[in-house]
């Protein structure tokens, strides 16, 4: 892999990991589209932390509150009542429940997603889901209900979807968010730090690959480029979606999905 490449999918990765559009799918068409392979597990163990980074950055003080609340919590003689006045506690629980789904469906179907993986027709329809599901949002209710044990477990089933390709992570969680009534910012907030979990969780997975790799293959250069690249791009695709979510224009990015899977569907199939 080449400093240009790494840049390349380093921007790819950094946009769509946070954006509506599907990152895993995206990184199949350019795949296919420029003959650019990222199944070195270096590289993606280095772009997955490059935006884990970005969702750090972004909710520090968020997910400082967390880990402090969820000890204290976790240690307080009555854990309801720690869960009833502490919002970032519940905040905290709230994201492990959201991510079960997402572990369980991973560990489970392991094979069978790597297996249709790099399958370009499937990414062309489910671009197109991606689209109408975001499209879809226009008639949902505004009602800024608070988030909730059940609410959250429905958001996880949602992000158990996009181990496809092709289906937007953050589109999902974040519309599931809106149509059970939460708030477009909250509901996003939620969908970010639901990432941090599900980026680490990849990233086990592939660590595992790396150390059983023989060589990394890749110039630590090249691996910094496409970490520093997918940290920055991720930052500012998270801020560029929150100003989105907060002027309502979220169902902007359907158009796109559209045009990218009959583009897809049309000429790489």
């Amino acid at each position: 892999m080449t400093y240009l490449e790494s840049f390349i999918l380093g921007i790819v990765q950094g946009l769509t990991e946070f954006l509506p559009i599907s990152s895993s799918g995206h990184l199949v068409i350019f795949q296919k589209l420029f003959g650019i392979s990222s199944d070195n597990i270096s590289f993606e163990i280095f772009v997955h932390f490059g935006t884990l980074l970005s969702v750090v950055a972004v909710y520090y003080i968020d997910l400082c509150k967390m880990i402090k609340s969820f000890i204290r919590g976790m240690t307080h003689k009555d854990i309801g009542y720690t869960f009833r006045n502490d919002s970032h506690f519940r905040l905290t629980l709230f994201v492990i429940v959201g991510t079960m789904p997402a572990v369980f469906t991973g560990l489970v179907l392991k094979d069978f997603f790597i297996s249709i993986f790099h399958n370009v027709g499937l990414v062309g329809i489910t671009l197109i889901v991606t689209g109408l599901i975001l499209l879809s949002t226009r008639f949902a209710k505004i009602e800024g209900k608070s988030l909730s044990f059940g609410k959250t477990l429905l958001i996880g089933v949602a992000q158990m979807f996009a181990i496809l390709p092709g289906i937007s992570r953050s589109g999902f969680t974040i519309s599931t968010g809106i149509f059970l009534g939460v708030s477009r910012v909250e509901s996003a907030r939620f969908s970010f730090l639901l990432a941090v979990p599900a980026i680490l969780g990849a990233m086990v997975l592939q660590i595992g690959d790396f150390f059983s790799m023989e060589k990394i293959g890749i110039k630590l250069g090249v691996l910094l480029v496409g970490l520093v690249v997918s940290f920055i791009v991720g930052y500012v695709a998270i801020r560029f979606l929150l100003r989105v979510l907060q002027s309502g224009k979220f169902i902007w990015f359907a158009p796109y999905c559209f045009l990218a899977g009959l583009f897809v569907l049309v000429f790489l199939k």
